[in-house]
């Protein structure tokens, strides 16, 4: 059944149903079971979640042996100490990346004074073409990072099972959209107050539900997110903002 299930889901991504979601997925698998699609086992999730992206983004596939098992989301207060991290772990890549990057940006929310945010550094690297993966993957590899899932847009990289989860690095292409999407949202949450706290309380209202699911808490922010990047647009047409 539950096949059948994920088959007739997968049909509704691909007639582009925005409601077909990997949060939807639970819901129709845990329904029969009189379950709520939290209380669906985590590794199950795991397992569906994975399907889904497949089916949802073009390209995606993990990494093999890139596991580090389930960890849960914690949020912290901003730390002041985040962008010197940041700029150690710039000074990393810029060395050990050849050719070197085009840019290496500080994105996510410890890239944003105030905000609330998961103790892990998230870093933009953009190059030439990220199908060439042999310039830039053991290169980030020998830094401790590991190489977890790619699609058509960028590869994602978080540390070694074994190591602490510090950092995030995504590798992205010079001029794309994906490279331009995340240093702005970075940049609208740091001048507009309003942004940040309900950016904020996106967050928390998805860590109550899905602090052991990753997926289910990025996708929880998704409407916020969409949103606010509307207003990010028109802001940075206003300031003339650009990458």
């Amino acid at each position: 059944m539950d096949d059948e299930i994920f088959g007739a889901w997968r049909e509704r991504v691909r007639s582009r149903d925005k409601t077909a979601t990997v949060v939807n997925l639970y819901e129709l698998i845990a329904r029969p079971r009189g379950l709520r699609p939290e209380q669906l086992p985590v590794q199950e999730r795991i397992r569906l979640s994975n399907r889904a992206l497949q089916a949802m983004v073009p390209g995606f596939e993990v990494a093999a042996e890139s596991d580090r098992g389930v960890e849960p989301i914690v949020l912290v207060p901003y730390d002041p100490a985040w962008p010197a991290r940041f700029t150690r772990w710039k000074d990393r890549l810029a060395a050990a990346i050849t050719p070197p990057p085009r840019r290496i940006e500080h994105v996510g929310s410890t890239a944003v004074p105030g905000l609330t945010a998961k103790p892990v550094i998230d870093i933009q690297v953009s190059v030439d073409d990220i199908r060439n993966e042999s310039t830039y993957v053991p290169a980030i590899e020998s830094l401790g990072v590991q190489l977890r899932s790619r699609d058509d847009d960028h590869r994602y990289f978080r540390p070694f099972a074994g190591r602490p989860r510090d950092v995030h690095i995504h590798v992205c292409d010079a001029g794309s959209e994906w490279e331009r999407r995340h240093p702005l949202f970075v940049a609208y949450l740091r001048a507009d107050a309003a942004a940040r706290e309900g950016y904020m309380e996106a967050k928390q209202s998805a860590l109550a539900r899905w602090a052991d699911d990753r997926i289910a808490y990025t996708e929880s922010k998704d409407e916020v997110i969409r949103n606010l990047m509307v207003r990010a647009e028109s802001w940075a047409r206003v300031e003339g903002w650009s990458l």
